[in-house]
């Protein structure tokens, strides 16, 4: 991808701004646990889906700015997987446990050990676009859970049976860096979110036309993707 047509200095500009607007994530992490703390969990999953929404287009601006290349002493791996871990992680494992959907809040620590190990493989994210285990969308599984009005019993089966997905070395799709089926992805998945944001603030209407419902159609997508393309990596000898 050629590097936007602008001065050296508009350069840097732009990297710090893509890198800032990285670091709002935590931000939007912030608010949300003080939602939850305040006993508001439909304003705390807006913040959620809009740290989520953060998150699926600062890549596409990184690369668009070539901010390694302009900034090579600032890692933004790094930086995005700080802000990953806490909003993806511990921001909705708060959720859960405070609204329910977890029996008991030593459930929590299933996926916050599980996805401590997840983040810190150096493989988590293969070479041909891949995340390696179940990706830690513990966001995506707060919100379902929430939405979908999941019992204690059963949220709390569903997240100790996909903690231990995280450990098998199943490769799912890297949703911002799939080239197959990349206007499909974009489109859905922008549809499906816009689904779920009209679900959480308007609830009346949410139930009326089944919005929850309709919005699972990209985490079934993705998934069937992801069986089809991915698979288990063999180690080679």
């Amino acid at each position: 991808m050629k590097s936007l047509s602008i001065s050296p200095q508009m350069r840097r500009a732009a990297a710090w701004s893509v890198h800032l607007f990285t670091a709002s994530g935590a931000i939007a992490g912030i608010a949300a646990l003080l939602a939850i703390n305040a006993e508001q969990p439909r304003i705390a999953l807006l913040w959620m889906l809009l740290a989520l929404f953060i998150d699926s287009v600062d890549g596409m601006l990184a690369r668009r700015v070539q901010v390694s290349e302009v900034l090579p002493h600032v890692d933004g791996r790094r930086l995005d997987d700080m802000v990953d871990f806490f909003n993806y992680v511990l921001v909705p494992s708060v959720f859960m446990t405070a609204t329910g959907l977890l029996a008991h809040w030593t459930f929590a620590i299933f996926p916050i050990l599980a996805s401590s190990y997840g983040f810190s493989r150096f493989d988590a994210k293969t070479d041909d676009g891949f995340f390696l285990g179940f990706p830690s969308y513990w966001n995506v599984v707060a919100l379902y859970g929430w939405l979908l009005g999941v019992s204690s019993g059963l949220g709390t089966a569903i997240v100790i049976v996909l903690s231990g997905c995280v450990f098998i070395p199943y490769k799912f799709l890297y949703p911002s860096q799939m080239t197959i089926l990349w206007r499909t992805n974009v489109g859905l998945s922008v549809t499906c979110m816009a689904f779920a944001v009209l679900a959480v603030a308007t609830p009346e209407m949410g139930r009326r036309l089944y919005l929850a419902e309709l919005s699972l159609l990209y985490p079934l997508f993705y998934l069937a993707i992801s069986f089809r393309l991915g698979g288990i990596r063999r180690h080679r000898a």
